[in-house]
C-alpha cells in the first residue's frame, strides 16, 4: 500500500472514529473514555491541535475542540455532559495523570 492511501485509510478511520462518538454516541461521556480508554474526545481535538501545529497551523485549544465537536465546547457540554461522582471524579484523575500528563 502506497503513502497516500495509507493516510486517507487513516483519516476516513477518523472521521468514522469522530462521527460515532459525536452523532451516534453522545451518551457516553468523556470521563468514561478516559478512564476505561486512556482518552477522551477532548484528546481527540487536542491530537488534533498538535497536527495542526506540526504543519506550522496556529489553532488554539478552543478552535480545536470547536472543529472536533462542531460547535463551542460550552454548548457541548450543555447538551451532553453529566454530571460525575467522586469515584469517577478520581478515576479521571489517575487516568488524565498516566495518559495525558500534566502538560494535557
Amino acid at each position: 500500500m502506497d503513502d497516500r492511501t495509507r493516510t486517507e485509510l487513516e483519516a476516513a478511520a477518523f472521521r468514522r472514529l469522530r462521527a460515532h462518538l459525536m452523532d451516534k454516541r453522545t451518551d457516553v461521556q468523556n470521563i468514561d473514555l478516559m478512564n476505561l480508554a486512556g482518552f477522551c474526545r477532548n484528546c481527540l481535538s487536542r491530537w488534533y491541535q498538535e497536527a495542526a501545529h506540526e504543519r506550522g497551523i496556529e489553532m488554539s485549544k478552543q478552535e480545536a475542540r470547536e472543529i472536533y465537536y462542531g460547535m463551542p465546547y460550552a454548548e457541548w457540554k450543555a447538551r451532553y455532559q453529566t454530571d460525575a461522582d467522586a469515584e469517577k471524579k478520581a478515576a479521571f484523575d489517575a487516568a488524565f495523570a498516566e495518559n495525558v500528563g500534566k502538560d494535557g
